[in-house]
């Protein structure tokens, strides 16, 4: 034998070899595609059970929407009478404020004629209530003029 041939011969065993080798991996991927092809058969069942779910689940999504909306609109009036009372609330306290600023700024007026004409507690005592009920007389004619207005 030649050296030719050893070489040959070597190329061959190597070919053989790399020939099983191929075919050895040809045989699991075979497997393996098939496998695929089993779970892919099974798909769209599996697919058609998942969108039916889906549309289940929406329907009845849309259906607890539909019901918190309606609860919602049955809920408004009542959120409409709450902010009725919060501005009657801010309207009323708004008005005792500026009544306590009022007699705040009148009760200093008053002391301070107090002082300057030095006469005491009891002479101030009778010149703030004397203030009051003029206030008070005034307050009940600006009343009954509006009251005759408004009707």
């Amino acid at each position: 034998m030649t050296l030719t041939g050893i070489g040959v011969l070597i190329i061959g065993v190597a070919f053989l070899v790399l020939t099983i080798f191929i075919a050895h991996t040809l045989q699991n991927l075979a497997g393996i595609l098939s496998g695929i092809e089993k779970t892919v058969e099974k798909l769209p069942d599996q697919l058609d059970d998942v969108f039916k779910e889906t549309g289940t689940l929406i329907n009845q999504s849309n259906d607890t929407i539909a019901d918190v909306n309606d609860k919602l609109e049955q809920l408004s009036p009542l959120f409409y009478i709450v902010g009725d009372v919060g501005n009657v609330t801010r309207n009323v306290t708004s008005s005792f404020v500026d009544v306590t600023e009022t007699m705040k700024h009148n009760t200093e007026d008053s002391k301070e004629v107090s002082d300057k004409n030095s006469l005491g507690g009891l002479y101030g005592s009778f010149a703030l209530g004397y203030y009051l009920l003029q206030k008070r007389r005034q307050a009940r004619s600006e009343g009954a003029t509006s009251n005759e207005q408004n009707e």
